[in-house]
């Protein structure tokens, strides 16, 4: 093996472990709120947190197919999360 392919293994393992720190975190948010803002916003970091697990197992495994993945999902939370966000300005408006 080479230096580089060691310090690649090393960085996916480090990425891996900071990540599902991050999606502990995330999930604690999720659940204790306070409010429904603060669950819609982890839901985002939550989105963003998978597409960094997705764009780590791109580089482990080392297929680029997997990039795609990542991006459709990243498109698709951002697609909810806009939905959200009108959801709640419509429910605004009439309170």
């Amino acid at each position: 093996m080479s230096s580089s392919s060691e310090f690649l293994d090393v960085a996916v393992t480090t990425a891996f472990v900071l990540l599902s720190l991050a999606g502990i975190a995330t999930m604690v948010r999720l659940v204790r709120g306070p409010s429904l803002h603060d669950r819609i916003v982890a839901l985002d970091v939550l989105a963003a947190i998978v597409v960094g697990v997705v764009g780590a197992v791109a580089i482990e495994r080392r297929e680029s197919i997997l990039v795609d993945v990542g991006l459709v999902v990243a498109l698709v939370a951002f697609l909810g999360t806009v939905a959200f966000s009108v959801f709640l300005e419509v429910q605004n408006r009439h309170d």
